[in-house]
C-alpha cells in the first residue's frame, strides 16, 4: 500500500494551518493547540519546513514561524519532499538505487513515467489549493493513458 507518514500527514496539517495566517507568525504552541499535534512533533516538524525552506523562522517578542511564500507558491509535492525525502514509487526511482535487476528490468522505463506522472500530480496541488475549500469529485481531471502507444522515457 502506497501511504504517506504520519509525520507527513501532520506537516501537511500544519502547512495548511499557517497558510490561513498569512504573513503573521504563529508558535509552536499555539500550532500545537490548534491542530492537536503534540507539542514536540509539532517543534520537530517546524524545523524541518523551516531547514528545507517552506517556513521562516521569526526570532524575538512576536517571533513563530510563517510561510517563506505565498501558499500558492508551495507545493504539495515540496512538503512531501522535505519530511519523507524524494518522491520514489520503486526503488529505480530513487538517486541512489539499490536494485539489482535494474539492468535487466522491463518495466523500468514505466515506473518513470509514472513516478514522474504523480510527482508532476502532487507539484500542481499548492498549499492553497489545500487551504482552500475542498473541491467536488469532477472538478478533478482523470488520468488517461493512451494505451494505443508504448509509456516514454
Amino acid at each position: 500500500m502506497l501511504t504517506l507518514s504520519k509525520l507527513t500527514d501532520y506537516a501537511i496539517v500544519l502547512m495548511s494551518r499557517l497558510a490561513a495566517y498569512g504573513q503573521c507568525t504563529a508558535t509552536a504552541r499555539v500550532l500545537a493547540q490548534e491542530t492537536r499535534i503534540p507539542g514536540p512533533t509539532v517543534i520537530k516538524l517546524l524545523k524541518i519546513l523551516a531547514a528545507h525552506g517552506a517556513l521562516q523562522s521569526i526570532q524575538g517578542r512576536n517571533g513563530g514561524y510563517r510561510l517563506s511564500r505565498p501558499a500558492s507558491g508551495i507545493s504539495l509535492a515540496e512538503i512531501i519532499e522535505a519530511v519523507e525525502g524524494q518522491i520514489a514509487l520503486t526503488e529505480c526511482n530513487r538517486e541512489v538505487s539499490d536494485c539489482r535487476i535494474e539492468d535487466s528490468c522491463g518495466v523500468r522505463a514505466h515506473w518513470l513515467v509514472i513516478n514522474g506522472a504523480l510527482r508532476q500530480a502532487l507539484t500542481d496541488i499548492s498549499l492553497a489549493d489545500l487551504a482552500g475549500p475542498v473541491l467536488p469529485r469532477r472538478a478533478w481531471r482523470p488520468v488517461t493513458l493512451n494505451r494505443s502507444r508504448p509509456l516514454e522515457q
